[in-house]
Formats: C-alpha cells, sequence, structure tokens
C-alpha cells in the first residue's frame, strides 16, 4: 500500500513538472530565428487579399522578411507600403524617415481585412 503512495506521488510530481515546463515556455526569439519567406510588401500583401484563409495558413505564426518603402512611422510602428504594419517591441531609432526604403523582420500575426494591411509584431530592422 505504501508503494502504492509513492508511486503515485512521484507520477504526480513529474506530472506538474512537465505540465509547468509546457505551459510556461520560452518566448520566441524572433530577431534571431531564420526567416522562413522573404518578400516584398506588395507581394505578401496580395496573397492575403486574394486568398486570406491560404496565406493565413501559409504565413501565420511564421517569421519572415518584409521589404518596402516606410509610409508612415511612430515611436514603435512603421507602416511599409500602405500594407504591412510592423511592431516593434522597443522604441524605433530616430534616423528612420518616411520614404526610406527598409527590410523588416518579424512575426506573422494576421491580415486586417479593413485596413487592408498584415500585421507583423516582434519586429527588427535588417540592414
Amino acid at each position: 500500500m505504501k508503494r502504492n503512495w509513492i508511486a503515485l506521488i512521484i507520477v504526480l510530481i513529474i506530472t506538474t513538472v512537465i505540465g509547468y515546463n509546457y505551459v510556461y515556455q520560452d518566448h520566441r526569439d524572433i530577431e534571431n530565428e531564420q526567416t522562413e519567406f522573404s518578400m516584398s510588401s506588395v507581394e505578401i500583401n496580395q496573397l492575403f487579399s486574394k486568398n486570406p484563409t491560404s496565406a493565413e495558413q501559409k504565413f501565420l505564426n511564421k517569421t519572415i522578411e518584409v521589404s518596402g518603402l516606410i509610409t508612415d512611422i511612430n515611436s514603435n510602428d512603421i507602416t511599409i507600403d500602405d500594407k504591412v504594419f510592423c511592431q516593434f517591441s522597443n522604441n524605433l531609432e530616430p534616423s528612420l524617415n518616411k520614404n526610406e526604403k527598409v527590410k523588416i523582420k518579424g512575426r506573422v500575426i494576421g491580415y486586417d481585412d479593413l485596413l487592408e494591411q498584415v500585421k507583423l509584431d516582434q519586429c527588427s530592422i535588417n540592414k
């Protein structure tokens, strides 16, 4: 009987440790991940606008690199060609200007039908 209790306690401890590690996984470091796709802002926007379901299955939660001209810039986000919205974790460097060509690396989090923009987060600027 005592062995059964010990075995049960060991199983509970192992299950708890595995469950904790599964729930509290390390966050992804998008800046250091390998990009899975590299394309212009116009190309990715066309893919999402033509067939959002297919594009979402292909790109959602993937690390991509997008290039284009800055059309809007704020303290921690950039819009490229009015087609791709890029949100940064930190404030941007003040040397960036509108109509400047950039390459942005980030994680695809979805498509905004209303604004017709692809959304990226955890972005970084590739030079």
